[in-house]
């Protein structure tokens, strides 16, 4: 694992902090999204598309039962600290969603610039800095990975009955951390049933060599400290899976939400001697956020 920046590393896990971010656990794992906080059509009583004005800020708490790092046998419990701000449906800045700006917004397409912040990983236990039960030992000796930024844009479409459909697709380039391509696509179904509100859809993440090396990758230094065959893992499909969240309003500008999420590592992590020796292929992870919204 060639050495990063400590210096960027730093400053963008400072960036991180004071923009009150979650840890993706390495990030929570890495590819994987973070803690979702309750939507704002649940904490403002409308429905879904309805667009509100102003800026708004959702304080919520997550516990999340997850992979200590992606590709890990070993399950981590944190508990993530979840701070949302929105300007109305223009601006936006979370940990799961990033930094971003809806330059267009319009008959049901969105699209902007995006930067999005990847926790680093650390050979000690493979955890963020949230987790406070379990850990792994599996990365002993293949070094820690910094903090990284990925900044690209996005795009989304929202089709069919009532807006009901969603789907969404992200390009960024890394630097920090990792200085790979990564593209994540997602497919949304979202409703209601009574008072309970539904997301659920497939996902699938790829990125380039850079990034698939970086977190999946055994050098030859490492090979020697661990044990590990040497793997050069090639860019590609690096996961793909199924997400869903179900979420609850307690008050108009209170709900819980339960997610789920089920994914699969592709061909190229999955083949590195990392992975088949000390990780597990398929990835499961289960949480609860409570999200509490307040006007500025």
């Amino acid at each position: 694992m060639r050495r990063r920046s400590a210096l960027a590393s730093r400053s963008l896990a400072l960036i991180a902090l004071l923009a009150g971010q979650t840890a993706l656990a390495e990030d929570q794992p890495s590819g994987q999204s973070g803690p979702a906080s309750p939507p704002a059509a649940a904490l403002r009583g409308t429905p879904p598309g309805a667009q509100a004005q102003g800026w708004r800020l959702t304080v919520g708490i997550a516990p999340v039962l997850s992979p200590t790092w992606q590709g890990s046998k070993d399950m981590a419990l944190s508990i993530f600290p979840d701070i949302r701000v929105n300007k109305g449906d223009t601006l936006f800045l979370s940990v799961r969603d990033g930094l971003g700006w809806n330059a267009i917004n319009r008959d049901g397409w969105k699209a902007g610039p995006l930067v999005k912040i990847r926790f680093g990983r650390n050979e000690r236990n493979g955890g963020s800095p949230f987790q406070i039960a379990g850990g792994s030992d599996a990365l002993r000796g293949m070094g820690d990975v910094g903090v990284a930024g990925e900044a690209g844009g996005f795009v989304e479409k929202r089709f069919g009955p009532r807006m009901a459909w969603r789907t969404r697709a992200e390009l960024r380039q890394g630097f920090g951390g990792h200085e790979g391509l990564v593209g994540d696509v997602q497919i949304a179904r979202t409703g209601r049933s009574g008072r309970l509100l539904y997301s659920v859809g497939p996902r699938a993440t790829f990125a380039g060599r850079d990034y698939v090396q970086t977190y999946f990758g055994v050098d030859e230094a490492q090979a020697q400290r661990t044990g590990l065959a040497v793997s050069r893992p090639d860019g590609g499909l690096v996961s793909y899976g199924l997400g869903g969240t179900l979420t609850r309003p307690l008050t108009r500008r209170s709900a819980v939400t339960a997610l789920a999420g089920i994914d699969r590592l592709g061909g190229e992590p999955a083949g590195s001697a990392l992975i088949r020796e000390r990780g597990r292929r398929t990835q499961v992870s289960l949480g609860l956020a409570y999200g509490l919204q307040f006007g500025l």
